[in-house]
């Protein structure tokens, strides 16, 4: 491979990355100005740096593609935690479901789609004219979240302005509000230990394609594809189970897929089939994707206005810099034992959260908020 091409690819298993300190902030500015703008500026930035890198396809310039990358890793949380906040704007109560299941789902798809397709549009153009659509995809983002439509002020919250910022002290404020909100301190829980073993299992999908079934990069291709299948079908599973259960079903539920998704990615651990294997992981994300549609809706209908950028901010930095530590951990253990015992261990952390949120529900410590009946009549 050449220097440069390392370096592109580096940079594309770099990106999913994203850092917590931006995505702190991204929640402090979208919880104290316009979001839909904030937005729009995210994506006119990302199309830009995506453009830039056309400058990095020489041998003398390559090492500018991981500055680049940086910067679109922090301008990414200002776009995808505002693009969750505007749901309830946007839509009615009995929307929201519809809402934030087509977002969730049509997310995974793009990436799975997009992924494929960058794969070969790189190898039929070129480097240069896949960054070209890259920047031309963050436009056309920014012309539909431009074409959103709300009453003057719909897109601002109530929050007072005249004070001055004060990040350190609004995101401080936000983590408090966090710890007040029974519901939402649970799901925070219940995401950060899912992603205890959510990070080491990014890097199993690369060790079981390659060295445990010995299929290379196209061992590596089968297995994203087939946790993009599986978060697809969880998503529609996600959708519809929420539109049936009430407050108690939904804690049910979430506890059931969180214990089904480590169990079944115990069980693919140690699957000595290929096929098998891959079937195992598809299943193993259809409950992750379930308890990802459920919990984000239960956030957006309990989160104030006011604080649903810091909490969604606070979420998205959690899981990450949960699943950064645990991709390192794995990282340095694949050295010592074997990649399924990894994923067993893996699992069992997603298997224990799940077990843990029942124990929290039996104990009476994730009680109905007040504003999930309000929401319901609306």
């Amino acid at each position: 491979m050449a220097p440069s091409e390392s370096a592109f690819s580096g940079a594309a298993c770099t990106s999913t990355n994203k850092p917590s300190i931006p995505t702190a902030a991204a929640g402090v500015a979208l919880d104290r100005y316009d979001r839909r703008r904030i937005m729009i500026a995210a994506d006119l930035a990302r199309a830009a740096v995506a453009l830039a890198f056309l400058v990095s396809m020489s041998r003398e310039t390559v090492w500018t593609v991981y500055p680049l990358s940086a910067l679109l890793m922090l301008a990414a949380p200002f776009f995808t935690t505002g693009r969750v906040s505007i749901l309830p704007s946007i839509t009615t109560g009995r929307e929201l479901h519809v809402a934030n299941s087509l977002t969730q789902t049509t997310q995974w798809a793009t990436q799975i789609a997009g992924t494929m397709l960058a794969g070969y549009g790189v190898a039929w153009l070129g480097y240069g004219a896949a960054f070209v659509v890259n920047a031309l995809g963050f436009l056309f983002s920014a012309v539909t979240s431009w074409a959103l439509r709300l009453p003057p002020g719909g897109f601002r919250t109530r929050q007072d302005t005249a004070t001055g910022l004060r990040p350190w002290r609004e995101y401080h404020e936000g983590l408090r509000y966090i710890a007040r909100s029974p519901l939402v301190r649970g799901i925070g829980l219940l995401t950060g230990g899912w992603a205890a073993g959510g990070g080491a299992a990014q890097l199993l999908f690369v060790l079981f394609g390659e060295q445990v079934f010995r299929r290379g990069s196209q061992g590596i291709g089968a297995m994203a594809s087939f946790a993009g299948i599986g978060l697809l079908l969880g998503g529609m599973a996600g959708h519809a189970i929420g539109s049936r259960v009430n407050f108690a079903g939904y804690k049910q539920s979430v506890a059931l897929a969180y214990v089904s998704h480590g169990l079944l990615f115990i069980v693919f651990s140690i699957a000595q089939g290929y096929v098998a294997a891959l079937v195992l992981l598809a299943a193993s994300r259809i409950g992750m994707a379930v308890t990802t549609v459920l919990n984000t809706e239960q956030l957006l209908r309990h989160t104030s206005d006011t604080h649903r950028g810091r909490v969604f901010g606070t979420m998205e930095s959690l899981r990450w810099s949960t699943m950064i530590v645990s991709m390192a951990a794995a990282s340095v253990a694949a050295d010592l034992v074997s990649p399924r015992v990894i994923g067993i261990v893996a699992g069992a952390f997603g298997a224990f959260a799940g077990v843990a949120w029942a124990l929290a529900n039996w104990r009476g410590w994730l009680p109905e908020p007040v504003e999930q009946r309000q929401a319901v009549a609306e």
